[in-house]
């Protein structure tokens, strides 16, 4: 990014290496990296919108800011196509299938490997057993042949070898190494050759034996012993078994093993295509819950008629869909009786030692109606219901505004608090920002045929308040009371139509704001003494201060 900077002239390479060396001082100092980018636009050496133009422009990318996942951008568009590339999903299903192949495949070839190689060794063992029975039988019959040297009688002892299965020569020598007798009578008296042994020869007692191949390929077995006559060596005996039937045996056993695996692995693989199948369909099913819940939706439920642990990962999750449900419409609900702001504050502490009862400053608004009981007393109960709603809502939207709460209404009365729970500084401000604008809208709706909008009376003060949850274990709400409170209720009934009365206490907190006029000193209920009031006339605009910034 630096390069490209400097090639577009936005920064120059002094530049790079100052921005770097704050790069690494960052790094150093919190532990954590921070973007290239950002350290040029804090350093001032260049305006984020400029880096990012370059940066679109040259990487063809619709970067918006410098907090955008830049390198990842870069990476998709000009990465390796493994980098670029979406990691492959796999489903569940599938996964099954595999695995359940691979467990089958490995299961039957291992154990088939491990059978077949003891399948040959007793074999081979039963090849070395029958070849010398043979060898005993012709060394023990060809001593006197060969003390006689009766070449006819050893040939006529080994002509029948061969009926033998698997036996494929029998040969007697002399001690000098000559052949007296061969099933193959052209080789009689010549020299005996010995064959090259693909392995060391082994010795069993009197037999030794090894193997080698024959010029046409045959894999054999030869068996020789000494022929002995009172521990005298007249001769040798070999026999040739032949071991190609076991390579045989072998090749038609690993196709019986094929066919088997092949068997279990089709078998196998439907098993894991239910199964995969079975459990998939649920898990996308509740993904799609999933889904639909984050979105809002908490009437969706997942339909499962199953006994095992998905089934009840499906009651699980409809059960909690519920509670979402109805905490959604509880906050809602409730969120209508004590705002918004309270309401996050006991959902996120339920037991904040502000809602078990807490001393602070705040500022009351009372606002009622000017003779609304005879009012209603010759009116449709529907109507005036009506016409106290829209009044309802105005008031409570010119609290809120201002970043006060709705208490309580009582009867046609409101009552809106600052101050508390959130607690702001300038919450008397707020306060008679938030009357004199509930004044203008109701004077400014009064035409649409509500009377009660023109006949509001307003009571502000200020002091200190008890706030917190006042009730029942089986009815509670959070409330404010004390002396500041009553003392705004009295003014707000003292207070004639389209009039904000307030204390001298709010005029002295808002001097340099507000301006207002003597209302007397009014003598009201609970005080000993005359409360000098004041009728707020206007106050200096400070638009920021509506909302609740």
């Amino acid at each position: 990014m630096g390069q490209v900077l400097i090639d577009r002239g936005i920064i120059t390479a002094e530049q790079l290496e100052i921005a770097l060396a704050e790069q690494r001082k960052r790094l150093i100092e919190t532990g954590q990296a921070v973007r290239l980018g950002h350290v040029i636009a804090d350093l001032a050496l260049a305006s984020e919108e400029a880096v990012v133009e370059a940066i679109n422009e040259n990487f063809r990318l619709s970067v918006a800011s410098l907090s955008d996942n830049i390198r990842e951008l870069i990476l998709r568009q000009r990465g390796p196509l493994a980098e670029r590339l979406p990691p492959p999903a796999i489903p569940i299903w599938l996964k099954l299938c595999i695995g359940a192949l691979l467990i089958v495949a490995v299961t039957i070839v291992s154990f088939s490997t491990i059978i077949i190689n003891k399948q040959k060794a007793r074999l081979f063992d039963q090849t070395v057993m029958v070849g010398t029975v043979s060898l005993n039988y012709f060394a023990n019959n060809a001593r006197i042949p060969l003390i006689d040297d009766d070449i006819l009688s050893l040939n006529t002892l080994i002509k029948e070898a061969t009926d033998t299965e698997g036996l494929r020569y029998a040969v007697v020598t002399d001690t000098r190494g000559l052949i007296r007798a061969h099933t193959d009578v052209n080789r009689i008296g010549t020299p005996l050759s010995a064959a090259t042994p693909t392995q060391p020869p082994v010795t069993r007692g009197k037999v030794s034996y090894y193997s080698f191949v024959t010029p046409t390929g045959e894999q054999m077995l030869n068996l020789y012993r000494d022929v002995l006559f009172q521990e005298k060596i007249l001769g040798t005996v070999h026999v040739g078994v032949s071991l190609d039937f076991i390579e045989h045996l072998v090749a038609r056993e690993k196709g019986s093993i094929i066919y088997v695996t092949l068997v279990m692995m089709t078998i196998g693989l439907a098993i894991a295509v239910y199964l995969g199948l079975r459990f998939s369909r649920p898990i996308t099913q509740l993904v799609a819950a999933t889904e639909a819940i984050g979105k809002g939706d908490y009437r969706h439920r997942v339909e499962l008629n199953r006994q095992d642990e998905l089934g009840n990962l499906a009651t699980a999750f409809n059960q909690m869909g519920e509670e979402l449900l109805r905490h959604t419409l509880t906050r809602q609900s409730f969120g209508k009786y004590v705002g918004e702001e309270v309401l996050e504050m006991i959902i996120a502490d339920p037991e904040k030692m502000w809602l078990k009862g807490h001393k602070n400053d705040a500022t009351i608004l009372f606002a009622d109606i000017r003779g609304f009981t005879a009012y209603a007393e010759s009116r449709d109960p529907e109507r005036v219901v009506e016409m106290l709603n829209t009044y309802f809502d105005i008031a409570t939207r010119a609290i809120l505004d201002y970043g006060g709460y709705v208490d309580k209404f009582i009867g046609d009365g409101v009552l809106g608090v600052f101050g508390v729970p959130v607690y702001r500084n300038d919450h008397v401000e707020r306060t008679v920002r938030a009357a004199l604008d509930l004044m203008e809208q109701l004077r400014s709706r009064n035409n649409q045929g509500n009377p009660l909008l023109s006949s509001v009376g307003i009571g502000i003060h200020t002091g200190p308040v008890v706030s917190g949850n006042i009730g029942s274990p089986a009815k509670m709400e959070y409330t404010v009371i004390g002396d500041t409170v009553n003392l705004a209720s009295r003014l707000s009934s003292l207070a004639r139509p389209g009039e904000v009365l307030v204390t001298d206490a709010v005029v002295c907190a808002l001097r340099s704001l507000i301006q207002v006029e003597s209302a007397g000193d009014r003598t009201v209920k609970g005080k000993t003494a005359p409360v000098p009031t004041f009728r707020v006339l206007s106050i200096k605009q400070r638009p920021h201060v509506k909302s609740v910034e």
